[in-house]
Parts: structure tokens; sequence; C-alpha cells
């Protein structure tokens, strides 16, 4: 599968569970929903996994969770809030390159739409 059928299927999704559910629910609704409903459609998805990484021969361990990693590829970051802050960005840019992925999906699930709570993120996508 590739990566922007993977994008797509996460936001296909999100759009459903918040136009079914609305805003504003606890961020673990959605991630568990969210989750389930990824793993229906047949693609691997792992929830609250750690992120690890060393610098310097020093190793961190459990460093970080991510929310969701969809098929060891797209890193997606839950949020339930009126309105992003750059931290949130921050956030998941941080994760993103941490976990040597490429493509990070934020979703503010607190957003009056979810078209309007979507934000794509990519950092150094190889060819």
């Amino acid at each position: 599968m590739q990566l922007n059928d993977i994008t797509g299927a996460v936001v296909d999704e999100a759009i459903g569970i918040h136009r079914d559910l609305g805003a504003n629910l606890f961020e673990a609704v959605y991630e568990v929903l969210l989750a389930a409903a990824l793993e229906q459609r047949g693609l691997r998805v792992d929830r609250q996994r750690p992120i690890n990484f060393s610098y310097r021969n020093i190793h961190i361990e459990d460093g970080f969770r991510a929310d969701l990693i969809v098929e060891d590829l797209v890193i997606v970051e839950l949020k339930s809030v009126d309105r992003l802050a750059p931290v949130h960005t921050k956030q998941i840019l941080t994760y993103m390159r941490l976990a040597n992925l490429h493509v990070g999906l934020l979703l503010n699930f607190g957003a009056e739409t979810m078209s309007k709570g979507i934000k794509r993120l990519v950092r150094d996508l190889p060819p």
C-alpha cells in the first residue's frame, strides 16, 4: 500500500468518526475508534508505540509514545482541542524525526469540521 493510500484511509476514517460522534470527546476515544476502523480496513496499526532513540551512545527507551503508527510508515497524532498550537506541530515533527518516519498526520478532533482539523506533514521524503 502506498503512502497516499494509507493517509487517505486515515483521513477518511477520521472524517467519518468526527461526523458520527462530533467534536471534543477525549482523545483516547478517537484513538481507539480510529485504530479499530483502520484495522478493519486491513491496515496494521500500533497504538501508543514507544519511540526509542539514541544520541551519542545515550539510549532512551520509551522517551515518547506515538498515538498511532500505521503500516510502520505513517505516524498519527490525535488532539481534541479548540485550536492547534505550534507545539502540536513541533511534537509530531519530533516524533517523526526520532522514529525516522517521513509522513505524519496531525488530527484535531476538536475542530468544528474534521477537514479543518487535518494537517499532513512530510519530512525528507525519499524518492
